[in-house]
């Protein structure tokens, strides 16, 4: 469940800056440069502000200058992604722990409502997995759109499972992850049994253990938290 909570903090942090960047006249999170314009870009326009229209009414979004200037149609289709999947991952896990069907609410809501049902997810190890998977793939597709990429900090020690030198801090998530692809511990129940992309974690509330177990000191995973260069895994 650490996983879950992570990638769920990831997204409530970054899917309002979606909607920030929908504005006219932001610069891509490429920073590149507007292209000329050519013979179907009024019609693009057009489509492009149906787009906001509909985004508007569907998911309750103020799209800011919409009705001036073209909006972003990935950053749009992000929104829809995201929006949809969460309301849809929300509705599984109330049909699947037996509850009544959730009220309507925004997503960073529904997200915090998610959460909030983890203890019982915990018990449904494919409905588990299900929920870490998806808000995994919506965390990443929300920091690829919004051109984010990941602080990785390397730090000392060796995995307590795979006695691996792969330990790397990851700022943005106050968290210590393995990043060997091949490391698997002794718990049945621990998601890298099953998933390829799983990576063993210890966020803040386990870092002294992971400093008993590892030797990395815990000076060094703080020093490395507050690091803003990204380094190479």
């Amino acid at each position: 469940m650490r996983d879950i909570t992570l990638w769920t903090a990831s997204l409530v942090r970054q899917f309002p800056e979606l909607s920030e960047e929908l504005a006219p006249g932001r610069r891509s999170p490429a920073g590149t440069a507007p292209t000329a314009p050519h013979p179907g870009r009024d019609e693009l326009i057009r489509e492009e502000r149906r787009e906001a229209l509909l985004l508007e009414q569907r998911h309750g979004l103020s799209v800011p200058g919409h009705g001036a200037a073209p909006i972003r149609l990935h950053i749009s289709d992000a929104i829809r992604d995201i929006t949809d999947g969460v309301v849809e991952l929300e509705e599984a896990v109330c049909a699947r722990l037996a509850l009544p069907r959730p009220r309507r609410a925004g997503v960073i809501e529904r997200l915090r409502r998610i959460v909030g049902l983890l203890d019982a997810v915990a018990g449904h190890p494919v409905l588990a997995r299900h929920v870490r998977d998806e808000i995994r793939r919506m965390a990443r597709r929300c920091a690829r759109t919004l051109g984010d990429a990941e602080t990785i900090v390397r730090v000392s020690g060796r995995c307590p499972w795979c006695d691996s030198v792969s330990l790397r801090a990851f700022p943005d998530r106050r968290a210590v992850l393995c990043v060997n692809p091949a490391c698997v511990c002794t718990d049945a129940a621990c998601g890298c049994q099953d998933d390829p992309a799983y990576r063993h974690l210890w966020p803040e509330g386990a870092w002294a253990e992971l400093t008993e177990a590892s030797g990395t000191p815990t000076e060094e995973i703080e020093v490395a938290m507050d690091d803003t260069k990204e380094t190479s895994c």
